[in-house]
């Protein structure tokens, strides 16, 4: 078995220092001031069950990769647009 070159641990404190957290209130206020777009990561049947905010694009969590890349046969040209994305 390969052993990894590095921890889960440090993957994870590596893309933390990556990500920037919002408030509900900023992530709000960026969307209507700065035309950030709330990307839904959540898959389909949590959507169903707990509902969308409106006006969010849903971009399921599997799929992330494939969608924002523009060499991908599966990239979706909204992630092509220049604006925030704000995943959650």
């Amino acid at each position: 078995m390969r052993k990894l070159n590095k921890s889960v641990r440090q993957m994870v404190e590596e893309a933390r220092a990556q990500i920037v957290n919002l408030t509900p209130a900023e992530a709000r206020r960026r969307v209507e001031e700065e035309n950030a777009l709330l990307v839904d990561i959540r898959d389909v049947r949590e959507l169903q069950r707990d509902g969308v905010i409106p006006g969010a694009f849903h971009a399921p969590r599997g799929m992330l990769e494939f969608w924002v890349d523009p060499e991908s046969p599966y990239f979706k040209p909204v992630f092509g647009e220049e604006r925030e994305f704000i995943l959650f």
